[in-house]
């Protein structure tokens, strides 16, 4: 028996197989500097990721050849030298269409590679149990339109959608949004049929997009940990480790709300007692300012109005309500020891009031060494951080690899002017 050859034979077709993974990791690099931090130089994108400026020149020229970018001359620096010519990301390029659901409003927006939003569509709607299919068919009505408007065509790349429930992110799935009355309702593929639009339909929960609109666009740009906590009429959260979404086994960690504060409190309608959004959520607040017969936000900023004014009642109930959140969030920052804490929705506009709170809470009750790093703030991006998030979940396969969606399609389509 002959001795088998152990000698390294290297496969022509490997290697060459290795080398376009180099340059997939490599134009991802690019693409993703490019989406998040908006037009660099060229020596600025070999000093950010490390490429040769070979490297970089070679595949800008691929992604300028595909309508992605464009490079235009730099304003003189005052140095010798030719100066380094400016990327600048095309945002009709790739773009993504961006879909919210809230339990009193609907959003759809156009965002174009880079982050901006192209054009936006948001309506107020009755709150109640309103089937699946009927809010599918509304936001289709919003979607259409948009798309038609400005003839997206080949451009479109996603959907990403912004879901106030608890949603498996495999397919879609919400398993659960008590304030909507669903559950196990597969929105994903509903959405996809409805739209029919031949690309891939991402669903999330709201919170958890709305710490990734923060941490790429907002209050947390450049800070890896922290904890989004959102509330209007539920509460929800998202954390993020090490710049790392904390997602679970199924996409279901940061149902915050839901947390068991109170076990004198009231019945949720998660359908446990003394939830933490019992005691901070929108509920609470007119409960404790005596107006449990309103609802909607307009009610709650006029709460919030008057304790801004000094008016006795209205301020004890949004202090107390403060005094509540602070204590939740002692909780949590014991657990996930963040260094920034950003507060959404209501509890963004309740801030001013209620900062006093907040901190005597965290000085009280959460770790001295973990209350030591964590600094509370609201969001910096307002009622479009949901849709933000949106924009970023439908991206991110895009940004992971835009060779894979370059390479099947033909030059995109130019978007008109809005």
């Amino acid at each position: 028996m002959g001795k088998t050859n152990t000698n390294l034979v290297v496969n022509p077709e490997a290697t060459g197989q290795r080398s376009e993974t180099v340059r997939r990791a490599n134009l991802s690099t690019i693409v993703r500097e490019l989406h998040l931090r908006g037009p660099l130089s060229r020596s600025e994108l070999v000093s950010t990721t490390g490429l040769s400026r070979g490297a970089i020149r070679g595949l800008i020229g691929e992604l300028v050849a595909e309508g992605l970018v464009r490079e235009e001359r730099s304003a003189p620096v005052g140095t010798p030298g030719r100066p380094s010519p400016l990327v600048r990301p095309q945002h009709d390029g790739a773009v993504v269409l961006a879909l919210a659901i809230a339990v009193d409003s609907l959003a759809a927006a156009l965002v174009g590679f880079g982050g901006q939003v192209i054009d936006e569509v948001r309506v107020d709607r009755t709150r109640g149990h309103l089937a699946a299919e009927r809010i599918t068919a509304d936001l289709a009505s919003l979607a259409l339109p948009l798309l038609r408007r400005h003839a997206v065509g080949d451009a479109l790349i996603g959907v990403g959608v912004a879901m106030a429930g608890v949603v498996r992110l495999s397919d879609g799935l919400v398993r659960v949004a008590p304030n909507l009355g669903w559950e196990d309702v597969p929105l994903g593929d509903m959405l996809a049929r409805r739209l029919n639009l031949g690309v891939p339909v991402h669903v999330a929960n709201e919170a958890d997009l709305g710490a990734l609109a923060e941490h790429r666009r907002g209050a947390a740009v450049g800070v890896d940990d922290i904890l989004y906590v959102y509330g209007e009429v539920g509460v929800g959260g998202g954390v993020l480790i090490g710049g790392q979404p904390l997602i679970g086994a199924a996409g279901y960690a940061g149902e915050v709300g839901h947390l068991p504060v109170n076990p004198a409190g009231i019945e949720c309608r998660c359908g446990s007692t003394g939830c933490w959004e019992t005691e901070v959520g929108e509920r609470a607040l007119l409960r404790r300012a005596g107006s449990g017969t309103a609802s909607g936000s307009a009610a709650v900023d006029a709460i919030i109005a008057a304790a801004e004014n000094g008016s006795p009642e209205e301020l004890g109930a949004v202090r107390e309500t403060g005094t509540w959140l602070g204590i939740g969030l002692a909780g949590l920052v014991n657990v996930f020891n963040p260094t920034l804490v950003v507060l959404g929705g209501v509890f963004a506009r309740m801030a001013p009031v209620v900062a006093p709170d907040i901190q005597s809470a965290l000085d009280r009750r959460a770790l001295r060494a973990s209350r030591e790093v964590v600094k509370v703030m609201p969001t910096s991006l307002g009622p479009e951080v949901t849709v933000i998030g949106a924009a970023e979940l439908a991206f991110e396969p895009f940004l992971a690899d835009p060779a894979a969606w370059l390479s099947p399609r033909t030059r995109p389509l130019r978007l008109k002017s809005a």
